[in-house]
C-alpha cells in the first residue's frame, strides 16, 4: 500500500517535469532556428537541465517516501491504539462463533454475564442476514452492521463491519468487528418521556337521568357526592386529575405510564360504581374512554370523544382505551338499559324526513346475508320515502328461510317488483345527491354493497347492535340505540313520530312485526316496554300473526338438520354448548341461528354456539340467556351483536380451526372475568 502511494506521488512529479522540459526544448529550438551558432550550447544546456531535473526528482521521491512511511507508521500506531483502547466494548469474531480478539473493555463490561450465549445468537443472525442478502445489499452490510440487543439488564446497539474469511477451510464464513454501545440510559430516558406524556379521558354516568328520576330529592345530593368521591379516590390511585364538566360527564387527565396499570386492573372502577347502593333498586354504570393518540391534548380529547361514542353505542358499562391505532375494551357485561324518553326518536324522524325531501332519490341497504329484521326495516323506510313522494329502492341479494317467504309475498304486489334491486342496479342509480339509508348494521365491512358508501356523503344509519370499531364514520344522521330489540322497532318509532301520516301496507306492517318477532325470539329475549309498544302500534295497523309465524316455520328437512346439530353438541365449561353444521349451505347462517336458539331450550345450557359452512366463509351464531356475554366472545373473532345474541363470519380458516379458535376465545373470556 505504501509502495503504491509512493509510485503515485512520483508519477505526478515526473509528469510535471516532462511538461517543463518540453517547454524548454521548444524555446531552445526557436532560438537555434534564428541563430544557428547557438545549436551546440543549446544542446549542452538542455542536457544539463535534464540531468538536474532527474537528480532533483530522485531526491524528492526519497523525501516523499520517507514522509509517507513515517506518516503511515504513525497512523497505524494510532489505529491500533484506538482499536485496543476503544471506549466501547469491542470484539472480532467469526460467524462460526470463533472469537479472534476481545478488547479489555469488552472483557470488563461482560465479566458478570455469560456473553457466549448472546454472541452465538448474534453471529447466527448476522450470518443468516448476510447469506440471504443480494450482492448489492452485502456491500451495504459490509459498510455497517447495526443491531439492537438486550444483554443482562442493559440495551446495546451493535455497530461494526464484516469481511469474508480468507481461510480456505472457512469459505462460507465471515469475520466481523463489532462495537457494543450501551444505550440503556438513552432508552430509559425515552421511556420516561413517553410515560410522562398526557392521556385524555372522558367518564360518563350512563343512566344519570333515570337515576335522578327514581331517587328522591333529599337523596340526590348524597348519591351524587358518593359517585363523585368514588371517582376522585380512584383517580388519586394513579395520580390522575378529574374535572367535572357536566352533570353526568367528567374529564380525566393522567400520565401514560398508568395506562398499563389500568389495563392490568381491568378498570375496577366499573364494579365500584355498580356497588353503590341506590334507593329504588337501580344500578349506576359508567362509560369511560381514554386516548393517548394525537399531537396535542385537544386532539387526544377529540379521540377520547370518539371512544366514548363507541362505549355508549355498545351499551355502556365499559371502558375503552385508544392506543397505537387500536381499541381495547373492558367491561360491557351489563344488559343495556332501556331509555324511557322517546325525544330522540321524534327528533331523528323529523331530521330523516328533511334529508329525504332534499335528496334526489333514496337507496335503502341492510347487511350482507340479510334477514327479516333488515328487510322489514327497509320496507318501513321505503314507505316513509314514498309518503313524501320520493323515488326509493331497496337492495336485496340474499335468500334464506323466512326472508324467501317474505320476498315472495312482497313481489306478488306490482309496486315492489321494481323497487327490489341488485348491486349493479344500485351502483347505476346512486350519485352524490342520493340519500343512502343503512339499516340493521353500522359496520362498513358488513353492509350488503360496501362500494355504495364511497358514492355519496349522504348516509343515514339506523341500528341496534353494539357499536364496533368498524363503524361507518361519514354518516350525517345516526339513530343507534343498543337498548332496542331490533332495527324494526326503531323504524316503527320513526314512523310513529313522523310529521306526515304514514299509511303502512299490510306487507310492510307484517315485515316490521316479523323483524321484531325474530330478533326477540317471539318476544323472549331483549324485550322492553318500548318493544311491546312498537308491537302494539303495528298490531293496530292490522296484521295476520299466523301468516307471519308460518314464514319462520322450518320444513322437515331443515328441522332434521337442526336436530342433528343439537345431537352433536359438545359441552364445555359445564354450561356452554358448541356444535357444527358441516354441510356447505348458503343458508347455514339461518340454520345455525335456529339450532343455537334450540340449544338454549335445554336445561343447564346457559350459552350456545353453532358453527356453519357458508362456502366461502364460516359463520358462527351465539346465544345466551344473559349469564354469559356472547357479544364479547364473538367480537374477538370479528363479529358482534348483543349480550344474549351475537354472530360472526370468519374467512381463511376451516371449520375445525374456527372451532378451536372459538374455544380459545371462550377461555380468554372466563380468564378476564376471573381477573
Amino acid at each position: 500500500m505504501q509502495k503504491n502511494n509512493n509510485i503515485k506521488v512520483f508519477d505526478k512529479l515526473v509528469s510535471k517535469t516532462k511538461i517543463y522540459l518540453i517547454i524548454i526544448a521548444i524555446l531552445l529550438s526557436i532560438i537555434c532556428f534564428y541563430e544557428i551558432n547557438f545549436i551546440m550550447p543549446a544542446i549542452l544546456i538542455f542536457v544539463l537541465i535534464v540531468m538536474y531535473a532527474y537528480w532533483t526528482n530522485n531526491k524528492r521521491k526519497s523525501e516523499i517516501s520517507e514522509h509517507i512511511k513515517d506518516l503511515t507508521h504513525t497512523v497505524d500506531n494510532a489505529a491500533k491504539s484506538t482499536l485496543i483502547n476503544s471506549p466501547f466494548p469491542l470484539i472480532v469474531i467469526e460467524t462460526d462463533g470463533n472469537v479472534i480478539w476481545k478488547s479489555s473493555k469488552f472483557i470488563k463490561e461482560f465479566a458478570n454475564v455469560d456473553i457466549n450465549i448472546y454472541l452465538n445468537e448474534i453471529v447466527k443472525e448476522l450470518k443468516l442476514e448476510i447469506e440471504n442478502s443480494s450482492e448489492e445489499n452485502k456491500k451495504e452490510l459490509q459498510e455497517l452492521i447495526k443491531k439492537q440487543v438486550i444483554i443482562g439488564d442493559k440495551n446495546y446497539n451493535i455497530l461494526g463491519e464484516y469481511v469474508k474469511s480468507k481461510d480456505d477451510k472457512k469459505q462460507n464464513e465471515y469475520m466481523a468487528t463489532l462495537y457494543f454501545i450501551d444505550e440503556t440510559e438513552n432508552i430509559e430516558m425515552v421511556n420516561k418521556y413517553n410515560n410522562s406524556r398526557i392521556c385524555m379521558g372522558i367518564i360518563m354516568i350512563d343512566n344519570y337521568e333515570e337515576i335522578m328520576q327514581r331517587v328522591s330529592a333529599e337523596d340526590r345530593p348524597i348519591l351524587t357526592a358518593t359517585i363523585e368521591k368514588t371517582l376522585y379516590d380512584w383517580a388519586s390511585e394513579f395520580k390522575g386529575l378529574i374535572v367535572k364538566s357536566e352533570r353526568d360527564t367528567f374529564i380525566v387527565i393522567l400520565e401514560q405510564e398508568y395506562l398499563k396499570r389500568l389495563e392490568e386492573e381491568r378498570f375496577t372502577i366499573l364494579d365500584k360504581i355498580k356497588e353503590i347502593s341506590i334507593p329504588g333498586k337501580i344500578q349506576s354504570t359508567l362509560s369511560i374512554a381514554i386516548s393517548n393518540e394525537g399531537e396535542t391534548n385537544y386532539k387526544k380529547y377529540k379521540s377520547a370523544q370518539g371512544g366514548i361514542d363507541i362505549a355508549l353505542g355498545r351499551g355502556g358499562d365499559q371502558a375503552i382505551i385508544r392506543k397505537d391505532g387500536k381499541y381495547t375494551f373492558f367491561g360491557g357485561r351489563t344488559q343495556e338499559l332501556e331509555k324511557r324518553t322517546r325525544v330522540k326518536a321524534r327528533i331523528v324522524a323529523h331530521a330523516l324526513e328533511e334529508l329525504m325531501d332534499e335528496a334526489q332519490n333514496i337507496i335503502i341497504m341492510g347487511h350482507s346475508n340479510s334477514d327479516i329484521d333488515a328487510m322489514g326495516a327497509a320496507f318501513g323506510i321505503y314507505r316513509m320515502a314514498k309518503t313524501i313522494q320520493k323515488e326509493a329502492y331497496i337492495i336485496n341479494e340474499t335468500a334464506g328461510i323466512g326472508l324467501d317467504n317474505f320476498i315472495e309475498v312482497a313481489k306478488q304486489n306490482e309496486e315492489y317488483k321494481e323497487i327490489l334491486i341488485n348491486k349493479d342496479k344500485a351502483l347505476d342509480i346512486i350519485d352524490e345527491n342520493t340519500l343512502l339509508v343503512v339499516v340493521d348494521t353500522h359496520k362498513t365491512s358488513y353492509v350488503e354493497v360496501p362500494e355504495l358508501l364511497e358514492k355519496t356523503n349522504k348516509i343515514v344509519i339506523i341500528d341496534h347492535h353494539r357499536r364496533s370499531t368498524d363503524f361507518i364514520q361519514n354518516s350525517i344522521l345516526t339513530f343507534h340505540e343498543v337498548y332496542a330489540s331490533s332495527a324494526c322497532e326503531l323504524v316503527t318509532e320513526l314512523i310513529e313520530y313522523s310529521e306526515n301520516t304514514i299509511n303502512l301496507t299490510t306487507i310492510e306492517t307484517e315485515g316490521l312485526y316479523a323483524g321484531i318477532m325474530m330478533d326477540t325470539k317471539n318476544f323472549t329475549f331483549k324485550t322492553g316496554v318500548r318493544t311491546f309498544e312498537a308491537a302494539a302500534f303495528l298490531r293496530k295497523c292490522g296484521i295476520d300473526i299466523i301468516k307471519i309465524k308460518k314464514w319462520f316455520q322450518s320444513d322437515l328437512e331443515t328441522y332434521n338438520k337442526i336436530a342433528e346439530i343439537v345431537n352433536k353438541t359438545e359441552i364445555i365449561k359445564g354450561t356452554i354448548g358448541i356444535s357444527c353444521y358441516e354441510q356447505n349451505d348458503k343458508g347455514s347462517n339461518i340454520v345455525c341461528a335456529k339450532a343455537a336458539d334450540e340449544l338454549l331450550t335445554i336445561s343447564d345450557i346457559t350459552a350456545s354456539f353453532v358453527i356453519g359452512n357458508l362456502g366461502d366463509k364460516i359463520c358462527i351464531s351465539g346465544r345466551s340467556i344473559g349469564d354469559i356475554n356472547v357479544q364479547i366472545i364473538l367480537e374477538k373473532m370479528g363479529g358482534g351483536g348483543h349480550i344474549t345474541l351475537a354472530g360472526a363470519q370468519v374467512e381463511g380458516m376451516n371449520m375445525n380451526e374456527v372451532k378451536q379458535e372459538l374455544i380459545t376465545k371462550i377461555n380468554e373470556y372466563f380468564e378476564e372475568i376471573l381477573n
